[in-house]
Formats: C-alpha cells, sequence, structure tokens
C-alpha cells in the first residue's frame, strides 16, 4: 500500500535536486570551513553562497543571516540572546506561538525571579491577533521584546505582523516573528514584515533537518547562546554543519522559484478536502481567517483526533492530531485552548498539511476513507452506548 503524505506542516521530504547538491559535501568536499587549505575554503565559499542564497529569499543582506541547526535554536537566539543584552522588564508573546518560543519566555521569567514579566497576547475564536488589542497590551505592558509568528503551525492562520511590528517599533520593542511555516508557502520579505529579527527553517521547504536561521537587524542587541571559535559573526559559534546549509540555501532558491505554482496548486487541493469536509459537518478551525494555503485543521464531532489518526494511517494517509513537536501531549493543543475552542471539540482536532505533489485523487480517496471511518467509529460508540 501507497503511503500518501499529508504532514507538510512536520516536515517534507528532502528534494531531490537539493539532495544532489549537498552529496559532494559529505564526500569529496568534506572540509572544515574555518580550515585554511583548499578543503576549507571550498566548504566556506559554499555557506557564503548559501548565505546569500536565503538572504536573497527574504530581501536582506548575507550578514543579516546567522545559521543555526534549527527553528528552535534561532528563537531560542532571540529570546535568551536579546534578554542577556537588555536590563530585565516585561516580554510579549501570542497564546499561539510555538513552545520553543513560549517555554523559553516562561524559563526566562522563572530563571529571573520574576524580574523579566511575561505576558501574552490573546487570540480570537479564528486564531487572530487583533492589532487593537497587540497596541493595548504593548501600551500598557511596556515590554522590551515581543514575538509573534507569521502563521501558526496548527491551523495556518497568518497574523497581521507588519501592524503588530510598526505599534512594537514605535514604543521602541524589539520585536521578532517566527516564520517558520509561512516561508515557501506565502510571499515573506524581512523588511516588509518590519521586524527586527525572524525565524526560518530548512526541512520545511523540502531541504534537510539540521539547518536554520535567525535573520537579524543588525542594531539588535544579541550575546550568544553558544560560544567558541566565533563562527557566524560571534553569535553561533560551533563547526558549520555545510552539507545542511548548502542544501537549506538551495532549498531558498527552488521554493522561491515555484512559489506561486505551490500555493495555486495546495489552495484547490484544500478548497476541494475542505468542502468534502464540511459536508460531514466538520469544524474547520480558523475557517474565516487568512490562512496557509495548504493547511486544513478539522475536527468531525465525537470521533476522536488520535484514534482518527491511527486509523487513516492504516488506510495509507499520514496526518497530524496537532503539532508534530507537541506529541509529548497528545490530544491537546495550546492553540485550540486560546481559541477557545471546547475541550471536547479539541481532542477530535486533525491536521492535513498538503504539498503540491499530492493530487485531487488523493485528496477524494482520504475523504472517502474518512467517511467511512467516521462511520465504523459511531457505529462502534452506538453499539457500547445501548
Amino acid at each position: 500500500m501507497t503511503q500518501v503524505y499529508f504532514d507538510h506542516n512536520a516536515t517534507t521530504k528532502v528534494d531531490d535536486a537539493i539532495l544532489d547538491v549537498m552529496l559532494p559535501y559529505f564526500r569529496e568536499n568534506y572540509g572544515n570551513a574555518s580550515s585554511h587549505h583548499t578543503f576549507g575554503l571550498i566548504a566556506r565559499k559554499a555557506i557564503d553562497n548559501a548565505r546569500e542564497q536565503v538572504a536573497r529569499a527574504v530581501g536582506v543582506r548575507p550578514a543579516q543571516v546567522i545559521f543555526t541547526s534549527g527553528g528552535s535554536e534561532a528563537n531560542n537566539l532571540f529570546v535568551r540572546g536579546v534578554s542577556d543584552s537588555l536590563k530585565p522588564s516585561a516580554l510579549v508573546v501570542s497564546t499561539i506561538e510555538h513552545p520553543c518560543i513560549i517555554r523559553t519566555a516562561q524559563a526566562l521569567a522563572r530563571k529571573n525571579n520574576e524580574k523579566w514579566q511575561l505576558h501574552y497576547l490573546a487570540v480570537d475564536k479564528e486564531g487572530q491577533i487583533r492589532v487593537d488589542d497587540a497596541a493595548e497590551v504593548l501600551a500598557v505592558k511596556n515590554p522590551t521584546m515581543a514575538s509573534v509568528m507569521l502563521a501558526n503551525n496548527e491551523t495556518g492562520v497568518i497574523q497581521d505582523v507588519a501592524s503588530i511590528a510598526g505599534v512594537a517599533k514605535d514604543q521602541g520593542v524589539w520585536i521578532h516573528t517566527d516564520a517558520v511555516q509561512a516561508f515557501g508557502k506565502i510571499p515573506v520579505n524581512f523588511d516588509a514584515l518590519g521586524v527586527h529579527a525572524m525565524t526560518l527553517s530548512a526541512h520545511k521547504i523540502y531541504g534537510p533537518k539540521g539547518a536554520a536561521a535567525l535573520i537579524i537587524d543588525p542594531r539588535l542587541p544579541l550575546k550568544p547562546l553558544i560560544y567558541g571559535g566565533g563562527h557566524e559573526n560571534g553569535l553561533r559559534s560551533g563547526t558549520e554543519n555545510v552539507p545542511a546549509i548548502v542544501g537549506f540555501g538551495a532549498a531558498c532558491e527552488l521554493a522561491m522559484s515555484r512559489l506561486n505554482e505551490s500555493k495555486t496548486r495546495t489552495l484547490q487541493l484544500r478548497d476541494r478536502l475542505e468542502q468534502g469536509l464540511l459536508e460531514m459537518g466538520a469544524t474547520i478551525f480558523g475557517l474565516h481567517a487568512s490562512r496557509l494555503p495548504n493547511t486544513c485543521y478539522f475536527a468531525l464531532p465525537d470521533i476522536e483526533g488520535d484514534t482518527l489518526v491511527v486509523r487513516l494511517d492504516k488506510k495509507g494517509f499520514a496526518v497530524a492530531s496537532g503539532a508534530a513537536c507537541s506529541s509529548a501531549t497528545p490530544g491537546k493543543s495550546h492553540v485550540l485552548e486560546a481559541m477557545d475552542v471546547p475541550p471536547i471539540l479539541a481532542r477530535c482536532a486533525i491536521r492535513v498539511s498538503l504539498g503540491p505533489d499530492n493530487t485531487i485523487e488523493e485528496v477524494d480517496t482520504f475523504l472517502a476513507s474518512t467517511r467511512h471511518i467516521a462511520g465504523e467509529l459511531r457505529k462502534m460508540s452506538a453499539l457500547l452506548n445501548i
């Protein structure tokens, strides 16, 4: 049985063209980029080229790109690296941020005996932050740092980061956005967003795991998390993962070349999927909000999400019951909780995240399988309640 992959927000396969670019840096060109002989110079040139590719993709200069091992490290670098450079004050994050932002912010507040005060930006029932509400929180709490994700990894809901960043900058707040899920699915431009820092990751855009970046405004006060040989302009020491960085750069170029086609394709698939789900009586979270074109987060009432994921997997469909990086707490979503979704409905949540290689036929077969499984589960439930 061929497995259909509908979990592209968790990760993507490495594109063949990107793998081909990476392979020489595992074997022939295996030098350490800090070495001054020919092998090292080849590796350094490859990293420099990749830095230029990442920079072009989001409209910045290469010097603004700081390579890290992943999106979580890049997010930690902003929160912890900036807080180490500032006098303790207040930090604001949204209630739907990735755990690597929320938990890092919480740890910062605990570690400093509440010298750093943590405050949250709430979302409405569609999963969106209202700019007026954000402006009020920023004015009242007077933070020095804030982080608002560009697109949510569970719902796909897109935030008006540019407007929030404008308010934050007017108040002297250092503002960051986690753009990991948005990048490659919608246009992302650092200057247009108006932020001081932004996180990107390779493995969401058909590149390798183990490569990401924090894009920074040169004025951002930032201290490293990892000290050592002074790599990445002194902000992230450690021998560079040359093959992964090369793959990241190539993935950025590929994502930009395919952006419009990918958006159109996945939106067509999502519309077909959601039409079928609504006909089954599904609730689609964030339905009326601006969302990523590939993401559908839904619930079939009375059908537990974890159970449906397992049954669908047996039918050949890989989907998620939430965020892959939150699998330690299956069946519970802090995002849906923030959206005030009733817990009994939140337990039914399923995320489908499509890729441009998926097909209409796969979507139709998925809908048929979901309808069949839901019918079976409801019959079983009815028998147990007799």
